[in-house]
């Protein structure tokens, strides 16, 4: 206060004494407000006060009083207690002496009781009553009751006796049997080798529930590991073991299952209960994590199930296809039946597939549900690897490696069927344009989800890289069938024209019969191709064999006209196509091959044709030699019509073949029009009466 004054003027300390007015002013406003409240409070307590003071006014009196009364019951007690002690000391001494008389009573009596004990099978009562007696017999055994000792020996052995045979029996229930070795425990008898042999009994045990569950239940080995659990708590490590062994040895029974298809449903069920099983022993040994095992090996079977389904599928798919008959046993619309076979195989065979995995979804199962983003995968991922191993089997199939350097241009046909590498091309058609998109629409509907792989891997189905692959396998395949039918025939013209002596070939009489075996062949490819790829073939519009709607050669006016040609017009005809080939437009022959009857039909037929005239340039040729190429040339420039509808490409590649004749010719003289007719009209007629006999 002293430093306030000191340090602050008349303002300043004006101020102050208003402040602390006003704190005055609310203490007191306060201190009221409290007596306020507390006024009933402060009532209350007084009128206490003034109660307690008017009842203490007696109390002393009253305490004076019970205390005499105490003191006199206590001078009372005192009294009996000093007239009773002598009696009290010998009853307590009689009492003494009852109870001892008891004890000797019942020693004596033991070997009668341990009897009794025996024939009623009450083990306990009698291991009881035995340990209780021991202590005497320890102390007195060998004096005052040494023969009682050695009958209740002798009784309480055959117990031990009997609990081990109880203890050993298989009809017995656990829990006899767990008291049994309580019992001989209680009588300090040597169990470590009991708990061995048991051990050995209950892994015998588990062998026989494993051969033969039905014999047995979950249940019951539940509760075999739990007592011996609480017989020999030092045995838990072995019983992990044996709880492991036990289901190691079940699930590699189902692996072994594996090996042959199973149906998803019958899977389900197997490890459904081994899920079951593992979660009941693990309520009693939960050290042996046998869920955690069921969970990993699960994993591990349903991978598998679903590769060797695939595997299985792609089996049976092979089988379709290497069934497929060689062109030399080819018999009417057996290809196409084996065409449709294969569709059906591939298509039916993944939706098959797809409705089989639902069921590894489909569950409500603890075991399903963790694993079910898994399987999602799993079915996506086999897919993806399913058809990218197929398509290196087509490969294998068709005789190709599908390494670029290791590539085969062609193949020995009398190793691979020509008709399975075109059915392995349409093949590929269908699965990129129908399997593929169909497999694509299940698993969006039905295993949509999953994401449980790493995002780097990307997703595990891909149907566009697929599709790419598909697309690009079938043409190589289409190509392939094209140089394989290519090959066979250019072997069979080179073994034509390497054969005879060119230079001294004689007059043509006929056509050659190198035609007909051409023909046929090409008959051949027609008949595969109807069979296997879509498209019409345009038949030829003669009305009769002999091609009197397309050829002027059979009207005799037109043959009088041509008989009036000579050699030299003949010669200079060729000279003029010859001059004319410099200056017309060139031609398209070798164009894309479709997936369609007439292109691959043209493509075969366009090669043989360059074939046939490189064939042609090798050689060297006499008027007669050049006569039958001419000969041979016209006729097909007329048959071939039959198998394709572009005309003007075959008759382009038959004019070069014709004119590489006549290049290599030392003495170019083609044959006269009207013989050339006759000719052709001869093996025209000779076909004709051929073919009914044929028929």
């Amino acid at each position: 206060m002293n430093v306030l004054v000191q340090q602050s003027n008349l303002e300043a300390l004006l101020q102050r004494h208003v402040k602390m007015a006003a704190e005055i002013k609310n203490l007191d406003t306060d201190l009221q407000m409290l007596v306020y409240e507390n006024y009933n409070k402060f009532i209350s307590a007084t009128d206490t006060i003034k109660r307690m003071k008017t009842n203490i006014v007696g109390m002393e009196a009253n305490m004076e009083q019970l205390l005499s009364k105490i003191t006199s019951v206590q001078s009372r007690s005192d009294t009996v207690n000093t007239s009773l002690f002598d009696k009290r000391e010998n009853i307590e001494k009689l009492h003494r002496t009852r109870n001892l008389l008891r004890k000797v009573q019942f020693i004596y009596d033991l070997p009668t009781r341990l009897n009794k004990c025996i024939k009623a099978e009450a083990y306990a009562d009698a291991v009881r009553f035995f340990t209780g007696a021991k202590p005497i017999f320890e102390a007195y055994g060998d004096t005052s009751f040494h023969d009682c000792k050695k009958a209740s020996e002798e009784a309480i052995d055959l117990v031990m006796q009997h609990l081990q045979a109880k203890l050993y029996s298989d009809s017995e229930p656990i829990e006899s049997r767990a008291e049994a070795v309580v019992l001989l425990k209680q009588l300090n008898f040597p169990v470590d080798n009991l708990k061995s042999n048991l051990l050995e009994k209950l892994e015998d045990c588990l062998v026989n529930f494993q051969n033969e569950p039905t014999k047995a239940s979950i249940g019951d080995i539940s509760k075999t590991f739990r007592a011996y659990l609480i017989i020999f708590p030092d045995s838990e490590k072995r019983l992990i073991e044996l709880a492991q062994a036990l289901f190691s040895n079940r699930y590699e029974t189902v692996r072994e299952n594996l090996r042959k298809r199973i149906p998803s449903t019958d899977l389900l069920a197997m490890l459904r209960s081994l899920w079951e099983d593992a979660t009941a022993i693990d309520e009693v040994i939960p050290e042996a994590a046998l869920p955690a095992f069921s969970l990993e090996t699960t994993r591990y079977i349903i991978r598998q199930h679903i590769a060797t389904a695939f595997l299985h599928l792609q089996s049976e798919i092979s089988d379709v296809l290497v069934r497929t008959p060689s062109t030399t046993k080819l018999e009417e619309s057996q290809l196409q039946t084996s065409m449709e076979t294969s569709k059906v195989k591939v298509l039916q065979g993944c939706i098959d597939l797809l409705q089989e995995f639902h069921h590894l979804i489909d569950g409500n199962t603890e075991l399903l549900v963790k694993l079910r983003d898994l399987i999602i995968d799993w079915v996506q991922e086999g897919f993806q690897d399913f058809f990218q191993r197929l398509d290196g089997h087509f490969h294998m199939l068709s005789g190709r490696s599908k390494t670029p350097s290791q590539a085969m241009e062609f193949v020995q046909i009398d190793k691979v069927s020509t008709a399975l590498v075109l059915m392995l091309a349409q093949l590929c058609v269908f699965i990129e344009q129908t399997t593929i998109p169909k497999v694509t629409e299940e698993l969006a509907s039905s295993f949509s989800g999953g994401g449980a792989r790493s995002y780097e891997y990307g997703p595990p189905f891909v149907p566009g890289e697929i599709c790419r692959l598909y697309r690009s396998s079938g043409e190589k395949f289409l190509h392939h069938y094209i140089n394989m039918k290519t090959q066979k025939i250019s072997k069979l013209l080179n073994k034509r024209f390497t054969t005879p002596v060119w230079i001294k070939h004689k007059e043509p009489r006929e056509v050659n019969m190198f035609v007909d075996l051409l023909l046929l062949e090409f008959n051949g490819v027609v008949s595969e191709v109807k069979q296997i790829l879509p498209g019409l073939i345009r038949r030829h519009r003669h009305s009769d064999s002999t091609g009197s709607t397309t050829s002027s050669r059979s009207n005799p006016m037109r043959e009088d006209m041509l008989n009036r040609s000579n050699t030299h017009r003949a010669r200079s005809q060729f000279l003029e196509n010859h001059l004319a080939k410099l200056f017309e437009q060139k031609m398209e022959i070798f164009t894309k091959v479709e997936y369609t009857q007439e292109s691959v039909i043209s493509a075969v037929l366009k090669l043989c044709l360059k074939s046939l005239q490189e064939f042609v340039r090798l050689q060297t040729f006499n008027r007669s030699g050049f006569q039958q190429i001419q000969l041979d040339m016209e006729f097909l420039k007329t048959s071939l019509r039959e198998f394709v509808d572009d005309e003007a490409a075959i008759s382009f590649l038959l004019k070069e073949v014709n004119n590489a004749a006549h290049e290599r010719c030392l003495d170019p003289i083609p044959l006269e029009p009207p013989i050339l007719d006759k000719l052709i009209s001869a093996k025209l007629a000779k076909i004709k009466e051929q073919s009914p006999n044929m028929q």
